[in-house]
């Protein structure tokens, strides 16, 4: 009676929400269901007959488990899952309980398998609680120093849950990335891990904002025999050994476009080649990440690829829309290796573009905004024609603007609404605007371009 009672509640609140919108009811109707029965998240979870999986890391987690949900759709099964990316306990509540009737017991329960990306601090909490079968690590870069510190706490928050998760729990690791790869020390199951063979789209040194230059083992600092970005890599160190593990499923061949990427993905059981609406070096490992996920829980090649053939991306994630004569791109980027990457794949082939920046400093997104200034912004000083700068710290972006040598382009407004009309208006008709906000402001630009473009609210994407 009180799970029925905590789901119904909750299914009410998120239409309500919805309704007045007041948000998408993504995140409330969990919160008021975990408020009524505690126990929500663990009882619906355990009605999943195919268990559930966990996505987490510092990039990329939003795209990863849509790609993977990709894949598992199909395989002919019915993916449960935080869509929209609310990746708080409260998140996966409200997923769980949509998916449910108002007598919160699951239909169809034998083809159910849950798909969540969880916040990194989340991961010990959601582990309890659903008791994946899975759980698939991205990267560990800087992010919300103000709430997570350095690297180094949320990697022994990540080394601690791993350790005590089940030994029938399967673990997959980024072997590019050596704080994520140093997690299989800590596993008492199964691991797989997932890295870059290709080394064509590697740069010649690490980034001066790279995360992670020492071994694990011994302290030393690493080398590299292939550097792809921030401190992802064929790496290895030169005093005690430790060096990167051998990859089960790797990128055998990548070809990137100006809005597309070509991979050919090798698995134990054969090649697999697979083209992505995506652009960037980042997409690819979100590719590969959802493909050794994917191989891990038995599903087979050529479902992989048919999912990922009918991928799109996610809102707010190189979303693409048509809006006043333009193209429009929202890219999210939270943090200095993100959105170093953004820049370089947008400036990549050397034609002027046409820039809207949103810096906003709410919870969400992190008080400490002095990630900026380990941001590559010079590498717009000679290929932008225009830069919008907005959001509630708008002038602490135009100050780093003005040092990467873009003060003539730069021009501040502190309306959003505005904000995006000036950038669409210095966007010549029929070329592209990158819009790139940090994770509120991106609600909110998302929220005002859908409806120019006469697109549905983030909730209503698939």
């Amino acid at each position: 009676m009180r799970r029925a009672a905590a789901v119904s509640a909750a299914k009410i609140t998120a239409s309500l929400t919805r309704r007045f919108r007041f948000g998408g009811g993504t995140a409330l109707p969990g919160l008021v269901a975990e408020r009524i029965d505690p126990r929500i998240v663990s009882d619906i979870a355990s009605q999943l007959g195919r268990g559930s999986v966990l996505v987490t890391g510092t990039n990329g987690k939003t795209t990863t488990a849509r790609l993977l949900r990709n894949a598992l759709e199909a395989a002919g099964l019915q993916p449960v899952a935080n869509r929209a990316g609310s990746n708080m306990m409260r998140g996966i509540a409200s997923a769980l309980v949509e998916s449910a009737p108002w007598s919160g017991n699951l239909t169809s329960a034998h083809q159910r398998i849950g798909v969540f990306e969880v916040d990194e601090a989340t991961l010990p909490e959601a582990a309890a609680a659903v008791e994946p079968q899975l759980v698939l690590f991205t990267n560990l870069f800087r992010d919300q120093l103000d709430r997570y510190g350095e690297v180094e706490y949320v990697a022994q928050v990540w080394r601690e849950a791993v350790r005590h998760l089940p030994k029938d729990v399967t673990v997959v690791l980024n072997a590019d990335d050596p704080s994520v790869a140093s997690l299989a020390d800590a596993a008492t199951g199964k691991v797989v891990f997932y890295g870059m063979k290709d080394t064509s789209s590697a740069v010649q040194a690490l980034d001066h904002a790279a995360d992670a230059r020492w071994c694990s083992s011994c302290g030393t600092e690493l080398a590299y025999d292939a550097v792809f970005y921030g401190h992802l890599g064929h790496w290895r160190c030169q005093k005690c050994g430790l060096q990167r593990p051998q990859a089960d499923v790797r990128c055998a061949r990548l070809l990137s476009e100006d809005d597309a990427l070509a991979l050919t993905i090798w698995f134990p059981a054969g090649e697999m080649k697979v083209s992505l609406p995506l652009t960037g070096l980042y997409n690819a490992y979100n590719a590969l990440a959802a493909a050794a996920a994917a191989m891990a829980l038995g599903i087979d090649k050529d479902a992989i690829g048919k999912g990922m053939q009918s991928f799109t991306a996610a809102f707010g994630r190189q979303e693409r829309m048509r809006v006043a004569g333009r193209d429009v791109q929202v890219i999210l980027a939270k943090n200095p290796a993100g959105l170093n990457q953004v820049l370089r794949t947008i400036t990549a082939n050397g034609s002027q573009k046409d820039v809207a920046l949103f810096l906003n400093d709410n919870i969400a997104d992190g008080r400490d905004i002095s990630w900026i200034w380990d941001v590559d912004f010079e590498l717009l000083s000679a290929a932008t024609r225009s830069a919008t700068v907005s959001g509630t710290r708008a002038w602490d972006m135009a100050l780093r603007l003005k040092y990467a040598g873009l003060e003539p382009l730069s021009h501040v407004e502190a309306d959003t609404g505005q904000a995006l009309r000036n950038a669409l208006n210095q966007t010549p008709e029929g070329e592209t605007l990158y819009v790139i906000p940090t994770y509120t402001a991106m609600l909110e630009v998302r929220d005002l371009l859908a409806r120019w473009a006469g697109r549905g609210a983030f909730w209503e994407e698939k």
